[in-house]
């Protein structure tokens, strides 16, 4: 996979970097995002596909691009297709960092060192190249304006920018209504990208803690079907992984 294209997750933090503050909008759900956007990126490369709500690893050649690499040797790792809902609410430490420390290197934001409250070391990062932000941005617009159905690249990043409630701060207020409306149909023209987005929303709204249903269960008193729910007497619940040491890109 060459490196002349940016990838979704690229694209998508470019999108909600905001130019002003030089920090990110959206940064708890933005982490779910990204980790959708490498799914749609890999299915985009052909290397993933659904099956269903999962994701089935089809061809597991690396692309060439060293996050997304890693992110398909753990799907092709689990051996079985794995609910989208489930791989994007799991642990991605790091995952924004990542991203930002790579546009960096490519020279498309620069990173400001600061202090919060005069005391906690923060990292901003300013856009160098506004350019790349509005052509990103102008894709968006051409498809809300336009009703148009986009590209499949453009319809995942509009679906992954609803998904992470970024409509607010594209277009805001009353008068972005219409705007935030139009972005939020946009996920019907994008198979990959709608289940992607619908999983980050799942995350976000804890239905990735539900266990789905089996037949055995289902004729089951509720009682029972949620002592089956539960985990074993003596194993404790892995708790979530916490955020960065550090504050970076609020």
């Amino acid at each position: 996979m060459g490196r002349s294209r940016r990838t979704l997750p690229e694209e998508l933090l470019l999108l909600a970097l905001d130019p002003a503050t030089g920090t990110t909008a959206q940064p708890q759900s933005l982490d779910l995002g990204l980790a959708g956007a490498q799914l749609v990126e890999l299915a985009l490369a052909g290397r993933i596909a659904p099956d269903g709500d999962r994701i089935a690893v089809v061809v597991p050649r690396p692309t060439g691009d060293p996050t997304l690499d890693s992110a398909l040797e753990l799907l092709r790792r689990r051996g079985a297709p794995v609910r989208a809902v489930h791989w994007i609410g799991g642990p991605r430490l790091g995952l924004r960092q990542i991203y930002l420390s790579h546009l960096e290197r490519c020279g498309m934001v620069q990173a400001v060192a600061g202090q919060m409250c005069g005391v906690l070391p923060t990292t901003r990062y300013q856009a160098t190249d506004t350019a790349i932000s509005r052509e990103i941005r102008s894709r968006l617009d051409s498809a809300i304006r336009t009703g148009v159905p986009p590209d499949p690249r453009t319809a995942a990043l509009a679906a992954l920018a609803h998904a992470v409630g970024l409509g607010k701060h594209l277009y805001p207020g009353n008068e972005g209504r219409s705007s935030r409306s139009r972005l939020r149909d946009l996920i019907r023209h994008d198979p990959m990208g709608g289940l992607v987005a619908h999983a980050v929303m799942d995350v976000q709204n804890g239905a990735a803690a539900q266990p789905r249903r089996s037949p055995a269960t289902a004729g089951r008193p509720a009682a029972a079907a949620r002592s089956a729910a539960e985990p074993a007497r003596g194993v404790p619940m892995q708790p979530r992984r916490g955020s960065m040491a550090r504050v970076v890109a609020h």
